[in-house]
């Protein structure tokens, strides 16, 4: 696994063990030679996570809009940094440039960054891990919805076993390597007849 994508706040968030997390996966992908690419932001557990890494040693990728060079104040210090012209350039850059995704704590837009490449899993893609590093629990709720989707009938459990999750960054990246996508020939419910 040459580089990892990886979701998170443009906000630090409330409680300090966020910030820990991040520093800690930082830390850990520098330490297993792995490239980091993200949302080329300075600010928040962004900045923190790519400072972090940096730090460490590791190779760094940003990737921002133009609109959000300074919204989001991009980091100057970068091993390399694309500035694309939209948000969809952005998340089809960051997947072509990672072999796998994780989502830290973060908003609405993490969680829509992370679902949109699970559903290019889902729908054959990518093959690529995609994980959430459950920080004290901030995504045990999500975890708990996606298995209510499967009771529902709304996500075969294929496709939910995809979401790898663990709360430390070792256990996580352990998953990784450790990863084997699904094999599933049917999915959608057709309609006799057709």
């Amino acid at each position: 696994m040459k580089r990892i994508c990886v979701y998170l706040g443009s906000n630090p968030g409330f409680d300090p063990a966020y910030g820990e997390a991040t520093e800690a996966l930082a830390r850990e992908l520098a330490e297993r030679n792995i490239g980091l690419v993200y949302g080329g932001s300075d600010v928040g557990l962004m900045g923190r996570l790519a400072n972090a890494c940096l730090k460490a040693g590791g190779e760094v990728i940003g990737v921002i809009p133009k609109l959000l060079v300074e919204k989001e104040v991009a980091h100057t210090g970068l091993t390399e940094m694309h500035i694309v012209e939209s948000m969809h350039e952005r998340k089809q850059k960051m997947a072509e440039l990672s072999d796998g995704f994780i989502a830290l704590p973060g908003g609405i837009g993490t969680l829509e960054e992370f679902f949109e490449v699970l559903t290019w899993n889902q729908l054959g893609y990518h093959a690529k891990p995609c994980g959430l590093l459950d920080v004290k629990g901030y995504y045990t709720c999500l975890a708990e919805h996606m298995d209510r989707m499967v009771l529902q009938g709304f996500l075969v459990q294929d496709h939910r076993a995809m979401v790898l999750t663990d709360s430390t960054p070792e256990g996580l990246l352990g998953q990784f390597t450790e990863y084997v996508p699904p094999q599933v020939d049917k999915w959608i419910e057709k309609k006799k007849g057709l």
